[in-house]
């Protein structure tokens, strides 16, 4: 997953310098997954009989996968190593609430 959201990344980038002279940046980027998570609030409010559209479930797929290669772009972006993150957190976790770890 990684790898794609970063191949499209890089074909973002090399899009948007052609058209405006620069890549956006991290803070850009974290503007856009902003507006990604709105307009994935408005789709659960769908999934909740709000809302509602003929296309929901497939919209709700699709910004999902937004808001993931957000996460992935906006890590890579200000250098942080996203898996480690998430499974140190997961670990912290379930630590807290009495699970047990990835390390065990």
């Amino acid at each position: 997953m990684q790898q794609m959201a970063r191949r499209v990344a890089a074909l973002y980038g090399e899009r948007d310098v052609e058209h405006f002279g620069r890549a956006w940046t991290a803070e850009e980027l974290v503007l856009g997954l902003v507006g990604d998570v709105g307009d994935l609030a408005k789709l659960a409010q769908g999934k909740a009989g709000g809302r509602p559209r003929s296309d929901l479930d497939a919209a709700l797929e699709h910004e999902l996968a937004d808001c993931l290669w957000s996460l992935i772009a906006i890590a890579d972006a200000f250098d942080l190593d996203l898996e480690k993150a998430f499974v140190t957190t997961m670990d912290e976790l379930s630590g807290r609430l009495g699970g047990a770890s990835e390390q065990d």
